[in-house]
């Protein structure tokens, strides 16, 4: 039983390495967009606009020894990116798949190997993942220790790919895959116990076999080919699962290296609120084409509420001192006073609720224009406050698509005497740059460079969107709970949700 036991193995931290191949830390990449500021999928650097590539996901690999707690490690991090697309692929199901021969020695044989993998079919379909292709992910039957053979794991296009398994840095094809390589370093007693407990409750298989099988093959593989690989990690962590301050610091840098504000930094006028998983859920909710009208309209009108206090909190405002109830003197702030708002009939009535009840009493005017196509020149219907002018106008439209119908909006506004910096534009969805056949590779340049092929490319094309309405008028705001990625050929957005004032007045 010594001999089982013998290999715990000292717990130790480094620090981040500063030569990340694709991505330099001395300057920051344009990409997906996603915190409290910015939250969908960017262009990121071109290398060429001549022939552009789509934007590669960041690659992390997790490493560590059998039941170390690299799941748990991943599911951490996965949580702390929830407003990423991220998706996690696991080693184990690429083993093998046992002959019959072989099945009936199974004891013989050894998993922690090497070349119980299959790992150019790993590469394949990481290459894929990596080049912007769903995969069919093999599922692997730790009972039978075989395949299924009719049954697979689609894995699709994602922003950030967890590669998960005991010797995903053993080959260094698969290690020049990787942005980032953690290594998650747990006692050896402590793995032990966990593996007795995982191989026997969800395995089926009796404690003395996997004693036997961790004397024979799983000790032996780890000293000979897991610990060596150690030494390629960027991070080492610790505890495993139970680290919460590494997981923290890790998260936090991949979220730096995604360049999640990047957006903002172009448009520094555009909000978008902080994506948490209820915002992600009810968003999951409106664009699922099967949702009923009324759980439609429940989770919409959630939605917008969000919207509406946050574009609230970003009016101006004044200090004001009050007396609480103890006799105490409070220092807060007093509303703005002097707001309405403006609906584009008729999908932005639909958020007019909202604002009434944030606002009580306030007045909210119309704009109705007649939209065919791309096309939103036509004003057909007005009805504003006489004393708009003296006002912080709310515009509101639930879907920023190509930007015409809104800036047809806002040069009404601007018609009648309101300030560019008193227009706030309020949606739940915003297209975010220019049509979808553009895209832009993944290499780091300097921002200036980036910058300026961004804005000409964005000359060279129509644009849309987010960028339709800031190079117009500079000075609005844009209050958004999301940004979709482009228009399709009938320039409606995708993902998207569709006809909105068809589903949420329910006249689809």
């Amino acid at each position: 039983m010594e001999d089982v036991l013998d290999s715990a193995v000292g717990a130790h931290f480094s620090g981040l390495r500063r030569d990340l191949r694709r991505l330099s830390s001395s300057s920051s990449l344009p990409s997906s967009p996603s915190s409290a500021t910015c939250n969908d999928a960017s262009a990121a650097a071109p290398s060429g606009l001549a022939s552009p590539a789509p934007r590669q996901p960041f690659v992390i690999g997790v490493c560590g020894g059998t039941a170390s707690g690299k799941t748990t490690v991943c599911d951490m991090i996965i949580q702390q990116l929830h407003d990423h697309r991220v998706v996690l692929v696991n080693q184990d199901s690429f083993y093998r798949g046992l002959t019959e021969e072989e099945s009936e020695h199974v004891e013989e044989y050894n998993f922690d190997h090497p070349d119980a993998f299959d790992t150019d079919q790993l590469l394949e379909c990481m290459g894929k993942l990596k080049s912007g292709q769903s995969v069919n992910i093999p599922i692997y039957d730790f009972k039978n220790h075989r395949r299924c053979s009719e049954s697979f794991r689609k894995v699709n296009v994602s922003d950030v790919i967890i590669l998960e398994g005991i010797l995903v840095f053993h080959d260094q094809r698969v290690r020049d895959l990787m942005d980032m390589k953690i290594f998650v370093d747990t006692d050896a007693d402590i793995r032990l116990a966990r593996r007795i407990r995982r191989d026997t409750v969800e395995r089926g298989r009796d404690v003395l076999s996997v004693l036997e099988q961790y004397g024979r093959f799983v000790k032996p593989a780890f000293d000979d080919f897991i610990l060596p690989s150690k030494k390629y990690a960027d991070v080492i962590i610790p505890r495993g699962g139970d680290n919460h301050v590494a997981i923290d610091l890790i998260a936090q840098h991949i979220c730096t290296k995604l360049g999640q504000h990047d957006l903002c930094k172009l448009y520094p006028n555009v909000c978008v609120v902080q994506t948490t998983f209820q915002i992600r859920g009810m968003h999951t909710l409106i664009r699922d084409r099967e949702i009923t009208t009324p759980d439609f309209v429940f989770y919409s009108d959630r939605l917008i509420r969000l919207v509406v206090e946050h574009g609230l909190g970003n009016l101006p405002f004044t200090e004001k001192q009050v007396v609480t109830p103890t006799g105490s003197v409070y220092s807060g702030v007093d509303f703005c006073k002097k707001l309405c708002g403006v609906s584009i009939v008729r999908s932005g009535e639909s958020m007019e609720n909202a604002l009434r009840a944030c606002c009580k009493g306030i007045k909210i005017g119309k704009i109705l224009i007649h939209r065919v196509g791309d096309d939103g020149q036509q004003l057909i219907y007005n009805k504003l406050p006489s004393d708009i002018a003296e006002r912080h106008v709310l515009l509101m439209d639930p879907v920023l698509g190509t930007g015409n119908s809104a800036n047809q909006a806002i040069q009404l506004l601007r018609s009648t005497g309101v300030p560019e910096d008193h227009i706030m534009f309020l949606n739940l969805i915003s297209v975010k740059l220019s049509s979808p056949s553009t895209s832009f590779s993944y290499h780091p340049v300097p921002v200036s460079l980036f910058l300026a092929s961004l804005f000409t490319a964005f000359h060279k094309q129509a644009p849309e969107g987010i960028h339709c309405v800031c190079k117009r008028f500079p000075g609005v705001k844009i209050v958004t709970s999301e940004i979709d990625a482009g228009l399709n050929e009938e320039y409606r957005v995708v993902p998207g949700l569709g006809e909105y004032g068809d589903r949420y007045f329910g006249t689809d």
